[in-house]
């Protein structure tokens, strides 16, 4: 347990103190901080080990990037509480920071929507290559089978390939994608008989235009690893999610393809069933075992259930 002479000494330092105010808006890596804070990676390194000894933050090496994200909910919440006591909006240092990390989300989103409309034409090739697609689909299938589809929705649609292929089970079904490019595509591929109860609308996967509870299944299919915050990702699939309604992310367990970043814009190398659960539980989401596929990557099928309110 984190003494508090030890917790009090780690926030003592105005970097420190920014450092906790930007995770508290995400997951960060470190190279992100470092821009954002306008200092060297090997000086936020320094402090971001001391937050870690004091159980306020948690890294975790991902190839060769260290994610960094809040510690434990028993240490930071009461430190955080007293925090915001003395100074509820942060001071405006913090303020600047966050305007700062929204600005490098947005270029990094815009860089991702660019790669997407430029590989939109052979984007259901690119995801096969590691795992064929049919066996994906197939097991996509077992895993769902058991009980109806309801009301879909699809988020980061791509083609509209899983519209496709779960979306005449369903009673209504509506993907959503923020490019252009992918939904022209989508909207020719269910251009078809039996697709006409189909809808494809463009939309962010943070803000979907959905009220709580629209829906009663959502699906993520190689979506996931091109999130900045992945938990945002979910926790915002899990708001329109009815009682009941499941939540399946279909992407890769943890590896090292380091080139996967620079030329296909992945911005995180898998995940482990660990981080799943927790995201899932921070959701008001029950985790079902995963399903794991192997082939050059391991493709992972996480399948949640509604059954809470998400935690604090």
């Amino acid at each position: 347990m984190t003494s508090p002479l030890t917790l009090f000494q780690a926030l003592a330092d105005p970097t420190r103190l920014r450092i906790l105010a930007l995770l508290r808006a995400m997951e960060l890596s470190i190279g992100e901080i470092a821009q954002v804070l306008g200092q060297s990676q090997p000086r936020v390194s320094r402090h971001v080990k001391i937050l870690v000894s004091a159980g306020l933050a948690d890294r975790r090496k991902e190839g060769s990037w260290v994610f960094l994200t809040l510690g434990a909910p028993g240490i930071v919440a009461p430190a955080l509480k007293t925090i915001d006591c003395w100074c509820p909006q942060g001071d405006a240092e913090q303020q600047a920071d966050l305007a700062r990390l929204k600005a490098v989300r947005a270029v990094r989103a815009t860089a991702a929507e660019d790669y997407f409309e430029t590989h939109a034409a052979n984007w259901d090739a690119l995801r096969s290559l590691h795992v064929a697609e049919r066996d994906v689909e197939a097991a996509i299938e077992r895993l769902l089978a058991p009980e109806p589809i309801g009301r879909m929705v699809d988020i980061g649609t791509g083609t509209g390939r899983m519209m496709e292929l779960l979306g005449r089970q369903a009673a209504s079904a509506i993907g959503f994608d923020r490019s252009p490019a992918m939904l022209r595509l989508a909207r020719t591929k269910l251009a078809q008989p039996g697709s006409d109860h189909a809808e494809l609308r463009q939309g962010d996967m943070y803000a979907l235009p959905l009220p709580d509870g629209a829906a009663d299944f959502a699906i993520m299919h190689q979506v996931l690893h091109y999130a900045q915050h992945p938990a945002a990702a979910i926790a915002e699939a899990a708001r329109v999610l009815a009682p009941g309604g499941r939540l399946l992310i279909v992407d890769f367990a943890p590896h090292d393809r380091e080139d996967l970043r620079e030329r296909d814009a992945h911005v995180r190398l898998g995940f482990t069933d660990r981080q799943m659960a927790d995201w899932f539980t921070a959701a008001g989401l029950a985790s079902a075992p995963p399903v794991h596929l192997d082939g050059e990557l391991t493709v992972k099928l996480w399948l949640g259930r509604r059954t809470a309110t998400p935690s604090a």
